[in-house]
């Protein structure tokens, strides 16, 4: 793999420990999603549930829903829930439209933001934890160099990779080796565990 100036790919696939999985899945891409409120929601849905059931649910809510700000809003609880949110993520989802619609939230509004600042603010907001906030850097920002450690996927790849069990803090520090492409990184990782 050939490797041009400031391609992650490229960069990635020289690594000793992540090189391999560069090589047998190809090429990764990161990009901004069109609408941030949407994308989102799916990393609500997906707080601590397997990704079968977050699929799911995803499908039901989609489906009868149209996922903005406005409709979360006017949608009664008991419709979110019969969608499969439970009481909790369906408050978390209209805190998310609370905020999106007060605040003004859109790509221009993050733009000028670092990922500390737009982690800050996001976890202002009622259901809006680290990972959430790490997932929406990543897959709605499409910003490069996010590492959600949290995330029991990335544990498993890391293990996987290094072939050891590793604490947060070895992992952090072995994924130092991965910036400014630690995005790619954790993609790379999702998918050396079959993700």
């Amino acid at each position: 793999m050939s490797r041009e100036p400031d391609d992650p790919v490229a960069t990635l696939a020289e690594d000793p420990a992540l090189g391999p999985v560069v090589r047998e899945r190809g090429p990764v891409e990161l990009t901004p999603a069109e609408d941030l409120y949407a994308r989102l929601v799916v990393s609500l849905t997906r707080q601590q549930v397997s990704m079968a059931a977050a699929e799911a649910i995803e499908g039901r809510l989609f489906d009868r829903f149209e996922v903005t700000p406005e409709s979360m809003l006017a949608a009664d609880p008991a419709t979110l829930h019969d969608a499969g949110l439970s009481e909790a993520k369906a408050e978390y989802v209209r805190a998310t439209a609370t905020a999106f619609r007060e605040r003004g939230w859109d790509h221009d509004y993050f733009a000028g933001m670092d990922d500390d600042a737009v982690t800050a603010e996001l976890t202002e907001v009622r259901g809006v934890g680290p990972w959430t906030a790490k997932m929406f850097l990543m897959f709605g920002l499409a910003r490069e160099d996010v590492f959600p450690v949290e995330d029991l996927g990335i544990r498993k790849g890391m293990a996987t990779v290094f072939d050891a069990e590793l604490t947060r803090g070895e992992m952090r520090e072995r994924a130092r080796e991965w910036a400014p492409y630690r995005s790619y990184a954790s993609m790379y990782l999702w998918r050396a565990v079959g993700g």
